[in-house]
């Protein structure tokens, strides 16, 4: 499997597409009820089949079918059905391309609630809530979960609860230690020092090896105007001086060297592993592919990404109406299995992702992994976590910042117009927003 597509499924792809928030590490989940009593929850007293589509593949895929295998040890009468659909993208085409035969849906599936905003509107997406107030099948309440409140509130579509966080990343900071010891430069700790610290070792190496650089150039903007205080909206002035001074942040260290984009290798874990750049702001999940790449040339490490926010990546598990009442009740006791503190200690351990359940966050089994080195700031990334919004076009508008990012970008490596490019730019985010 190709390099890039292992990390793409790992979560570098950044569709965020969840609820905004902001708080603590240790805050969990007090969404409100919106249990009605129309809605009658079986005991699963027959055999039945849930089916379940999602895009995991190599370690990830591996850990998803030990963890299913141990739920239907102890769940006999249900068997869970795997069916992966390649990469996310090839999952989000086969849902909208179901939906149009909801028939042939799963009962649920890995999404973005930015994918699923039309189901939920249809009334194709089940909600949540009286499965998670349901003693028998979940927790009682949804404080109860254990699951951070960011994530939780991350998969509701409109205030309702319609998915529950499953994979789950956040943005880090991983360095090459010894570059870093060699030029006397401190891991930075805030965007400002992240210039400095690039513009140091771009200047002391003899412009050999670049400071550093972002995976995702939509995470970049989106986090880059909320540090500003700016929310990811239709209201964005996107050649606003707020977002030139985003975006000016960026192209000006491209264009005198001491930044750079991923580019054509499409993720900065290749240029670092291979010394070219000395930092760079991407995935937690994708330390596994860090340290396979790294392995003996230097000594790395990984710290908070260096700004306020960070952004919350990965998928939801949601669940359609088309299933039988049987089957919602089955697939929403493996979905409880899936989140717990042992399942989500397993996952995040063999995976890299992190864990939903904030007791195995907290957990010594989790914190004192020593084989990786993003468990032990995994707090501290997560402390103030932000998600672009679940609106109507929300989705198209984040995408659609990468490839705006990448020809301004583009155009500070070249010398060329940076002004020009972001007007060209406002014009392609604003009708992304109206689409």
């Amino acid at each position: 499997m190709k390099f890039a597509k292992r990390l793409a499924v790992a979560g570098m792809t950044a569709l965020a597409l969840v609820g905004t928030t902001a708080c603590s590490s240790s805050k969990t989940s007090s969404t409100k009820s919106n249990t009605t009593s129309s809605v009658k929850i079986p005991k699963v007293t027959k055999k039945t089949t849930v089916v379940f589509w999602h895009a995991m593949t190599g370690v990830q895929q591996a850990t998803l079918q030990k963890l299913t295998a141990e739920f239907e040890k102890k769940n006999p009468n249900i068997t869970i059905k795997l069916e992966n659909q390649g990469a996310y993208t090839d999952l989000q085409a086969k849902i909208n391309s179901t939906l149009q035969s909801p028939n042939n849906l799963p009962t649920i599936t890995q999404a973005y609630p930015g994918w699923l905003w039309n189901a939920a509107n249809n009334k194709m997406s089940v909600d949540l809530n009286p499965y998670i107030n349901d003693k028998n099948v979940g927790w009682g309440s949804a404080k109860a979960s254990n699951i951070k409140t960011e994530l939780l509130e991350g998969a509701q579509i409109k205030g309702t609860q319609y998915g529950i966080p499953f994979n789950k990343s956040v943005e880090t900071l991983t360095y090459n230690a010894d570059i870093l010891k060699k030029y006397n430069v401190k891991v930075p700790t805030t965007m400002a020092e992240l210039k400095a610290a690039s513009k140091k070792i771009y200047e002391k190496s003899g412009h050999k090896i670049v400071g550093a650089g972002f995976d995702s150039l939509s995470n970049y903007y989106t986090l880059g105007m909320k540090d500003a205080g700016v929310n990811f909206t239709n209201k964005i002035s996107f050649t606003g001086s707020t977002s030139k001074k985003v975006i000016n942040y960026y192209a000006d260290g491209v264009k005198a060297g001491y930044f750079r984009t991923a580019g054509s290798e499409h993720y900065l874990s290749g240029p670092f592993a291979n010394e070219k750049v000395a930092m760079y702001v991407g995935t937690s999940a994708g330390e596994g592919f860090v340290k396979k790449g790294v392995g003996t040339k230097f000594k790395y490490g990984v710290a908070a990404r260096p700004s306020k926010y960070n952004m919350q990546q990965g998928t939801d598990i949601y669940m359609f109406s088309k299933a039988s009442a049987m089957q919602k009740a089955a697939a929403f006791k493996y979905m409880k299995f899936l989140v717990s503190k042992s399942s989500q200690l397993t996952w995040a351990n063999a995976t890299g992702y992190v864990p939903v359940n904030t007791a195995a966050v907290n957990s010594s089994e989790y914190k004192d992994n020593k084989s990786m080195k993003t468990p032990a700031i995994i707090a501290k990334s997560m402390k103030n976590l932000y998600s672009v919004p679940v609106e109507k076009n929300s989705n198209a508008a984040y995408s659609q910042l990468n490839s705006i990012m990448q020809n301004i970008l583009s155009a500070a490596a070249k010398k060329q117009s940076v002004n020009s490019q972001i007007t060209a730019g406002k014009a392609k985010f604003d009708a992304a927003w109206k689409q």
